[in-house]
């Protein structure tokens, strides 16, 4: 039988890896280096030239559409379903050997899978009955523990505690936990795994049919395996199984959520005698791109080691582009986009990275001005987020008293023991007299109907919102959000969350601040700070109107490095590298956490298939703040001679110094042709002095600028009344 078109189309390496007769095999496979390729045709391999039959062949992938797209590959290149193949994800696979092993796991065969909210329901559950107030031991953080040690192979009967309080309620709260999944025959994701871990290890009869039945086993994404993930392969493998693991411990990102890059080195220890192939050759990006990649990537120590290269063309420099602040920033790639949709390309081929999830407010509301159509892969706009919708309630029901929903939101976000039956009697009190919920909660209170901690909670609400409103008369809208953020328990409500989330929150919560700063300096200055807040909320409401673009829409993507992750874009835009946002400040005294750092710029500038710029501002308002950060230490990284960089001739040591900015020739996004004034530009105002200009918005005669005078502050004056005059 011809089995050549297995290997039609394959290079030397990816051909060596498909046809390699050693058992146990790693394939270092390097960005856009075909490496689902290398593992469709390797099973295809297996059934048409070694005639194994598909139900002997385990292939292990990390998401359901991973192994939807790598099944359906399979039967189109062997022409026949291959419906005895175990495809899917650790977890899809699992479930499935519990449904087959029911009985030997000690499981109903109706056995039902939580969820992460029915599996936090249950832990609040527990720890209400354990009379653990919910402030002093979140039951998220309970939640997000107990995963973990799951991930790690734990049942809480081996959680060592180690005399810590923590740690041994905590533990407790396992145990019960345990109990109740037992009784009720409930498995969450992580029982999964370490349920179906377990079984085979200690019954034979489940032991025996794996290792009789599957010989050949592969998994992709090798490098994000966990600990539990690891130890289950190496349980349903035999010692005589042929494993192939895939994988690239430069691309390992996700040790913020248990994966264990040392796996990869792991591998070649467990299985001595094996093979290791590198598939180095990229399909994807320009040789300039793969250079950049390459030179970056060598700073980390204790590599396996591969270097990136590819036939297609040297390719355009890398474009570094300097920013005076953030909404230059977002100003410049809002003009690169639409700069790439004149020339006939898509705005769907094109990719604004960032790292942080808060730096997406700024980018938004550029592309929104400029008429952008984008989309937030894989997460929400800014303004649409949980924590900044929780914020925003509370300032709509201080300056409306009459807005029930905002009502409801703020006064069960954070929690203060107003609970549903509370809640219950407002709102049938509220529907008696026609009147509002924060009307019906001081009648109520005043009544005595309402009393115990429901009625102590509901008074400190109604004090804080009047304490509010009394501080917006006199204090700026970013002194009143920072209040209310802090005042109202958001921020450490938001932060008790476990792992990224809380962070993320958190930030967001911060920017909101930033948000507000902004706002409140592009508005009159002989407007009320009600006004102006007032003004605020009208903004968001129209704002949110503006609709991220559908799937089916020719948008921009917007995401986080860590999104991007598997994905590839004509044109990638990487903004914010600067020390302490990109590598974030919480990695720089970790040389691990560094380094999971540099792999993920490696993994952002990999993107990028023929245009890649850089972004970084010389001045960012951060979390509320102004920061002056240096460029990012991964911009050092990469050799001079790949980059084309954008900036001002003179250096300067200060945000506040005059600049004068490259020629139209070195880049098309220039302030100064739009408004007449660049960015740093010294000016005299016949009232306020000598100033420097910070900032603009608008065009023509509505165009605006924002100027810091020495002994006046910071102003926004409109250009054409202005009577400017530059130094």
């Amino acid at each position: 039988m011809d089995v050549s078109y297995i290997l039609d189309n394959l290079n030397d390496e990816q051909r060596q890896a498909v046809t390699s007769e050693k058992q146990h095999l790693m394939v270092l496979a390097g960005a856009g280096s075909g490496k689902t390729r290398v593992l469709v045709h390797k099973v295809a391999w297996q059934v048409e030239a070694l005639r194994k039959s598909p139900s002997s062949i385990m292939a292990v992938t990390f998401t359901n559409k991973a192994a939807s797209e790598m099944r359906s590959r399979i039967e189109e290149l062997l022409q026949s379903p291959a419906m005895d193949l175990w495809c899917g994800t650790f977890h899809g696979l699992s479930h499935r050997l519990l449904k087959r092993f029911n009985k030997e796991a000690d499981l109903a065969s109706g056995f039902t899978i939580l969820d992460s909210d029915d599996q936090l329901r249950i832990i609040k559950r527990i720890s209400k009955e354990l009379n653990l107030d919910e402030a002093a031991w979140p039951s998220r953080q309970s939640q997000w523990q107990i995963n973990a040690w799951k991930d790690d192979g734990l049942r809480s009967s081996k959680v060592k505690d180690n005399g810590d309080f923590f740690k041994e309620t905590i533990k407790n709260i396992y145990k019960q936990y345990e109990e109740v999944c037992i009784q009720d025959n409930l498995l969450d994701f992580g029982e999964l795994l370490l349920k179906s871990y377990e079984v085979i290890k200690k019954n034979e009869v489940v032991r025996s049919y794996f290792h009789t039945r599957f010989k050949t086993v592969l998994i992709d994404e090798f490098q994000d395996t966990n600990s539990i993930q690891y130890k289950w392969l190496l349980e349903i493998s035999s010692k005589d199984a042929s494993i192939t693991a895939v994988g690239d411990d430069d691309q390992s990102i996700y040790g913020w959520r248990g994966a264990k890059v040392e796996n990869v080195a792991t591998f070649t220890k467990t299985f001595k005698g094996s093979e290791t192939i590198r598939l180095e050759q990229n399909y994807r990006s320009t040789n300039v791109i793969l250079s950049a990649a390459n030179a970056l990537i060598e700073n980390n120590n204790d590599r396996l080691g591969k270097n990136l290269w590819t036939e297609q063309l040297e390719g355009e420099n890398i474009v570094l582009y300097q920013a005076y602040n953030e909404q230059d920033e977002a100003r410049f790639t809002a003009d690169i986009l639409k700069e790439w949709m004149n020339k006939g390309e898509l705005y769907e081929d094109a990719a604004v990275l960032y790292r942080s999830n808060a730096q997406s407010r700024a980018l938004e509301e550029a592309l929104l001005r400029s008429s952008i159509p984008y989309r937030i892969y894989g997460g929400q706009r800014f303004y649409e987020r949980l924590e900044i919708k929780n914020a925003i309630s509370y300032l709509k029901i201080i300056f409306n008293h009459s807005d029930n929903p905002a009502f409801e939101r703020s006064i069960s976000n954070p929690t203060r023991g107003v609970g549903e039956k509370t809640l219950n009697k407002i709102r049938s009190a509220a529907k008696k007299f026609n009147i509002s919920y924060i009307k019906s909660s001081a009648k109520l209170l005043d009544e005595g109907v309402i009393s115990g901690r429901g009625g102590s909670g509901l008074r400190s609400y109604l004090e804080l919102i009047t304490t509010c409103r009394e501080i917006a008369e006199t204090n700026t809208l970013s002194e009143l959000m920072e209040y209310i953020i802090q005042t109202s328990g958001l921020y450490a409500y938001h932060g008790k969350e476990p792992g990224e989330k809380g962070k993320t929150r958190t930030e967001n919560l911060e920017e909101l601040i930033s948000a507000t700063k902004n706002f409140e300096q592009s508005v009159a200055d002989s407007k009320k700070n009600i006004e102006i807040a007032e003004d605020y909320l009208d903004m968001i409401s129209l704002d949110s109107g503006d609709r991220q673009a559908s799937e089916y829409d020719d948008a921009a993507q917007l995401m986080t490095l860590h999104s991007a992750k598997g994905l590839e874009f004509k044109l990638v835009i990487m903004t914010g590298l600067e020390e302490s946002l990109f590598p974030h400040g919480r990695s720089m005294d970790s040389i691990s956490q560094l380094e999971e750092e540099r792999r993920l710029c490696y993994v952002g500038i990999t993107r990028a298939m023929q245009k890649l710029y850089i972004t970084y501002a010389e001045s960012r308002r951060l979390h509320g703040a102004d920061t002056f950060n240096p460029p990012s230490r991964f911009i050092k990284e990469i050799p001079t001679k790949f980059m084309d960089e954008i900036r001002p001739r003179a250096q300067t040591t200060t945000a506040y110094t005059r600049r004068d900015f490259a020629s139209a020739k070195e880049t098309k996004y220039k302030v100064e042709d739009e408004i007449g004034y660049a960015l740093g530009q010294k000016v005299l105002h016949p009232s306020f002095g000598e100033g420097i200009v910070l900032n603009y918005e608008g065009t023509g005669e509505a165009a605006r600028v924002q100027i810091n005078f020495d002994g006046s502050g910071t102003k926004w004056l409109v250009l054409s009344f202005a009577k400017l005059e530059k130094i």
